[in-house]
């Protein structure tokens, strides 16, 4: 995994972002020419009052998953991707937004563009966690597409689920979190929407349990519940793999595909 040093505050300003919205729950990148006249905005997350928000859990992710309230699904009335704040926001504000450091996180053989701190990504090779196949990446109109950047716990989902009672530096949070985040391949990533555990599960059934283990640990540590048959399809996911960890904040810093 590629570890960069921290960049000039400087950079900020003129750090280009790719940022986009789909079916809900997935993002659709947006074409060069958004990113390349400066349309989309980065921004850098403020800090999050102490307390507001647990780290991610530790142990077992069964054990975890009954530390999780389960509830019904509360009315989707409200809900709009802006509930999430910025797109991509710097949240480690270190000049790269959270889009290309996910690609170089979970991505091979990365190329950059020029100047910009080896930031935004201009190629690699994607081994798809969801489908198991390796998907050849390029930055551009109709190709950029074909790797989103998939919220785990699909952001209609958090808001149905306890996160729309909480402040939105929080839900800005969520949104821009790498532990709620991986790169996966786009027409699998709009087709599960924003679904659950209980509607969809990853086609390849090798990277069911760390998947559920990380949405286990996305809802622990931001205090959202589950509704009862999600926490019946996480737990049926887990029965295959009781000794499943829960993900780590040390977790989020891997590819993760490493974590099947």
């Amino acid at each position: 995994m590629r570890v960069r040093g921290v960049r000039v505050a400087g950079l900020l300003a003129t750090m280009m972002v790719m940022a986009g919205c789909g079916s809900p729950g997935s993002f659709v990148d947006v074409l060069d020419a958004a990113l390349d006249t400066g349309a989309v905005d980065v921004g850098v997350v403020a800090p999050v009052t102490p307390g507001a928000v647990e780290g991610a859990a530790a142990g077992s992710a069964s054990t975890t998953l009954k530390t999780l309230a389960v509830k019904g699904r509360a009315p989707k009335t409200g809900y709009t991707r802006e509930q999430f704040g910025r797109r991509w926001a710097d949240i480690d504000r270190d000049g790269c937004d959270q889009r290309n450091q996910v690609l170089a996180r979970d991505m091979d053989r990365e190329t950059f563009k020029a100047g910009t701190h080896d930031c935004v990504v201009l190629t690699g090779s994607l081994r798809d966690s969801y489908t198991g196949t390796t998907i050849s990446f390029t930055r551009g109109q109709g190709t950029s597409e074909k790797v989103q950047i998939d919220h785990v716990v699909a952001l209609s989902d958090a808001w149905q689920k306890g996160a729309q009672q909480l402040d939105a530096t929080t839900r800005e949070k969520i949104g821009n979190d790498p532990l709620n985040l991986i790169a996966v391949d786009g027409p699998t990533n709009g087709r599960k929407s924003d679904g659950d555990a209980a509607t969809w599960l990853p086609p390849d059934n090798r990277y069911r349990c760390a998947y559920v283990a990380r949405q286990v640990a996305v809802k622990k540590k931001y205090k959202l519940w589950v509704t009862s048959a999600e926490r019946d399809a996480i737990d049926r996911v887990l029965g295959t793999c009781p000794t499943r960890a829960v993900t780590s904040e040390a977790d989020a810093a891997k590819p993760a595909v490493t974590l099947r």
